[in-house]
């Protein structure tokens, strides 16, 4: 985009006051595993920082931090799709500095290229996006439209997989689901992290008191859990993505998290719902019995459930920009 001389700027040199909104603003409406909106962004000089923050890590929930770090990996396709729609070529570096490992990428914004139609469309469902944890109309998704989504997962050492035999799948959802619910550490996290009172909340983070919960992984004591048969005509009403890296270390949860995002956005642009799940994959026998059952290649971090709904699903509370963005954006 090409830049005015008059246009107001933010501290950080080039980056006017318009941009800066569409970038921090990109960022804040970037699914995270249970609301913790784990990053802050930093401007340079043609540059933005995405940086991780630890102070919302949830060890119960997340005790290797896997979550925190596919949520930034959101946050980055959110952050690289915003410097495309301002006219500019994305340079994206993941973990670009050993000795700050906080800072999870650093996006460059390059010389002037225009933004695709696939791009623009992608970027318009940022807003829309929302997360729909309740039961699929049943109507199925397409093979098309399948392909589609799982297309949009460029990125090095990421393999969306859909996953079929849903009565063994039920049986993995509910064994996590009630191993969870027994977990007496796991469920005082939870509470701590639910907003009791909604009413005063304008932005913030957690888990809303009324927010519909995954019928399986993110359940509280009172859950009632389905039985096997009703959970298994539930996710066979839908089409389950379960994305693959082949490491397990830091970079591959950013980058899962970062193909997770685009693929959730190409539905989005398809007229599809979603729903991310994590928590089935955070029991360990859950997770080493899925690759053994589904003889995956490469190591299970979250799952994406695809479907059709008939209604819009709340938004999520979301952090105020100053807040998320810092005083550099003010």
């Amino acid at each position: 985009m090409e830049k005015t001389a008059t246009a107001p700027r933010c501290r950080s040199g080039e980056w006017t006051l318009a941009e800066a909104e569409v970038l921090g603003r990109s960022v804040l409406r970037a699914p995270s595993a249970r609301d913790p909106q784990p990053w802050r962004v930093e401007l340079a000089d043609g540059a933005v920082l995405l940086c991780e923050r630890v102070d919302v890590a949830l060890p119960q929930h997340d005790p290797h931090r896997r979550d925190l770090a596919m949520s930034c990996g959101t946050a980055l396709a959110n952050l690289e799709l915003a410097v495309r729609v301002l006219g500019r070529r994305a340079e994206v570096t993941v973990l670009p500095d050993p000795a700050h490992p906080e800072v999870v990428a650093r996006v460059e914004a390059a010389e002037p290229l225009p933004p695709t139609d696939q791009e623009l469309q992608r970027y318009g469902a940022i807003m829309v996006r929302r997360s729909h944890h309740g039961a699929f109309t049943g109507l199925p998704v397409t093979s098309q439209q399948t392909a589609r989504v799982v297309a949009a997962a460029v990125t090095t050492g990421v393999e969306p997989v859909r996953l079929d035999g849903m009565e063994r799948l039920a049986k993995f959802f509910e064994h996590a689901a009630r191993a969870l619910q027994d977990d007496e550490a796991y469920q005082g996290e939870l509470a701590l992290w639910t907003i009791r009172d909604e009413a005063p909340y304008r932005h913030g983070a957690g888990l809303r008191s009324s927010a519909e919960l995954p019928w399986a992984g993110l359940v509280r004591r009172a859950t009632v859990l389905p039985d096997l048969l009703v959970l298994r005509e539930r996710l066979e009403a839908e089409t389950v993505l379960l994305f693959t890296t082949a490491g397990d270390a830091r970079i591959d949860h950013i980058h899962a998290g970062y193909a997770l995002e685009r693929c959730w956005l190409e539905g989005v642009t398809l007229g599809l719902a979603g729903a991310v799940l994590t928590q089935p994959l955070r029991v360990p026998e859950v997770r080493s019995a899925l690759c053994e059952d589904y003889r995956l290649a490469g190591f299970p971090q979250a799952l994406l459930r695809l479907g059709r709904s008939t209604r819009v699903a709340p938004s999520s509370l979301r952090r105020g920009v100053a807040e998320g963005l810092g005083a550099k954006w003010r």
